[in-house]
């Protein structure tokens, strides 16, 4: 009986997140979530200047333990490149205060969501002080409303092709 059980609490493990990667799990807000959905791109983009009118993008991230983890983040274009942002407001090391930023350092590879499509790429990290400058102020006349903590807390990354 107790096997049987066993058995029957595994395979509802496997149902229900069977069930999560097909229907998603879209971040909100603060709020991370799992598996995007929508209609993937297979074409390669070159012109990012479509995201100039989107306010939120969603970045997918692979974890250690096979499950991806969501989040929602602010995207800017700058000199035809395109980049993503993760402020940290209360200070901290990158990419130790976020965990989609360890997972993005461990393995590069992203899925983007923006708007109901999807884009698999890559980012890098942004350390050039000279261009992480110039993005930050892309960051800043793209959201006029928001208060940043300072290019020392915002760190970027450049969207590339995924390999």
């Amino acid at each position: 009986m107790k096997k049987a059980l066993g058995y029957l609490g595994i395979i509802s493990v496997f149902l229900v997140f069977g069930l999560l990667r097909l229907v998603g799990v879209s971040p909100q807000d603060q709020r991370p979530g799992l598996w995007l959905k929508g209609e993937l791109v297979t074409y390669p983009v070159s012109d990012w200047s479509f995201t100039n009118e989107v306010k939120e993008i969603y970045v997918q991230t692979n974890t250690q333990y096979f499950i991806p983890h969501s989040v929602t983040t602010y995207s800017a274009v700058y000199n035809d490149h395109f980049y993503l942002m993760s402020a940290y407001y209360g200070g901290g090391s990158f990419p130790n205060t976020r965990s989609w930023n360890r997972n993005i350092v461990r393995d590069p590879r992203v899925r983007l969501k923006i708007d109901d499509r999807l884009f698999d790429q890559q980012v890098t990290y942004v350390d050039d002080p000279s261009i992480r400058q110039s993005v930050h102020q892309a960051f800043v006349a793209k959201y006029p409303e928001w208060t940043s903590p300072g290019v020392e807390n915002v760190h970027m990354l450049l969207v590339e092709p995924a390999n």
